[in-house]
């Protein structure tokens, strides 16, 4: 009789083939672009500098079909190269610098909130969570200093602050779909 093989952290792996460049850009740079931006930190506070994340997130408009195909490769090598800047795709992913922090720029999603897929070292699976820029009868269902955890910092117009903490007294919420 096989014992089951046990579980593995997912990262800190991904870092060499899973980013790619403009991973966070999500639109070009112009009026109607956002940036959230923030950092990771693990349970002690400390910042995680290997971290990935993924965004998910709807157009202004609520729809969730994205542009498939804007991604552009290297003719010789087949390396990518990023996204071609035009189409928007409601998807990113982005890994964390060595002061734990990210970026994306984006398009205010049309139904309140992006959705975000945190890969971290110490991890034995993924985790899900929110970031809320508008209201929402899930978010509205939550003790109030649960719910702040959701919700980004707007430090000015068009520019919001979201850290993600994986643990301790300031632990973001994170979603079970399973």
């Amino acid at each position: 009789m096989n014992n089951p093989t046990p579980s593995q952290t997912v990262g800190p792996f991904y870092g060499y083939a899973l980013p790619f460049p403009g991973g966070g850009d999500l639109v070009p740079l112009d009026g109607d672009a956002i940036l959230v931006h923030g950092c990771v930190y693990d349970g002690a506070g400390a910042p995680v500098p290997d971290a990935l994340l993924e965004f998910w997130q709807a157009d202004p408009s609520g729809r969730l079909g994205g542009a498939p195909g804007s991604m552009r490769r290297d003719q010789v090598n087949g390396a990518v190269l990023g996204r071609h800047g035009m189409d928007f795709t409601g998807f990113g992913r982005v890994g964390t610098d060595a002061d734990g922090h990210w970026a994306l720029r984006t398009l205010p999603p049309g139904n309140g909130y992006i959705s975000v897929c945190v890969f971290a070292r110490g991890l034995l699976h993924h985790l899900y969570t929110r970031i809320y820029l508008g209201t929402d009868r899930f978010l509205d269902s939550l003790p109030p200093e649960r719910r702040q955890t959701l919700v980004p910092v707007t430090e000015r117009p068009g520019v919001h602050r979201f850290d993600i903490h994986l643990q301790g007294d300031k632990e973001t919420v994170f979603l079970d779909f399973g």
